[in-house]
C-alpha cells in the first residue's frame, strides 16, 4: 500500500500529477494490464495530454492568481485523481483500500502542504518554493507509479 500512500501524497500537492505518473508508467509498460483504464494510459495521445495538463498545473501554480490547493474545486480534483490512481497502483484485491488510502492521504496532506508552502513563501517567495515543491511531488508521483518500488512485477 506504499504506492497508494505515495500517490496520495503527490496528489495532495498537485492534483494532476497522479495521472501524469500513471501515463509515464503506462508508456514504459509498467502498469498492470487489468488496471482499470490501463489501455488509455498507454495511448501516446492520452499520456501526452496527462503530462501536458500536469505541466500546466505546475506552471499555473507559480502565478500570483493561482488559487490555494484547499479551495473546493482543488480538493475535488485531488479526491478524484488520488482515489483512481491509488486504486490503480494497489495490488489486485486491495484496490478499494488503495483508493481510500490515497484519498485520505491527499486530502490530509493538501492542508499540511498548503500551510508549509504559505510559511515558506514568506521567506523564499512563490516561484522558488513552487519549483522545489514540484520537484518533490513529481519524484514522489513517479516513484509511486513504479511497481519495482514495492517489489512488484508488472
Amino acid at each position: 500500500m506504499l504506492r497508494s500512500y505515495l500517490i496520495g501524497l503527490a496528489a495532495g500537492q498537485r492534483g494532476i500529477v497522479p495521472l501524469a505518473a500513471l501515463a509515464a508508467a503506462g508508456r514504459r509498460g509498467m502498469l498492470d494490464e487489468d488496471m482499470p483504464l490501463a489501455k488509455l494510459f498507454k495511448n501516446p495521445l492520452i499520456a501526452g495530454g496527462a503530462v501536458a495538463l500536469s505541466a500546466a498545473e505546475m506552471a499555473g501554480d507559480k502565478q500570483k492568481t493561482a488559487p490555494d490547493r484547499i479551495v473546493p474545486i482543488g480538493l475535488a480534483v485531488r479526491s478524484i485523481t488520488s482515489a483512481y490512481a491509488g486504486a490503480a497502483v494497489a495490488p489486485k484485491g486491495q484496490r478499494v483500500t488503495g483508493a481510500a488510502i490515497a484519498l485520505g492521504t491527499a486530502l490530509a496532506t493538501s492542508w499540511i502542504g498548503w500551510k508549509l508552502r504559505v510559511t515558506a513563501m514568506e521567506r523564499y517567495g512563490q516561484t522558488a518554493t513552487g519549483f522545489v515543491e514540484d520537484a518533490l511531488v513529481l519524484a514522489t508521483g513517479l516513484a509511486a507509479a513504479d511497481p519495482t518500488l514495492a517489489g512488484q512485477t508488472v
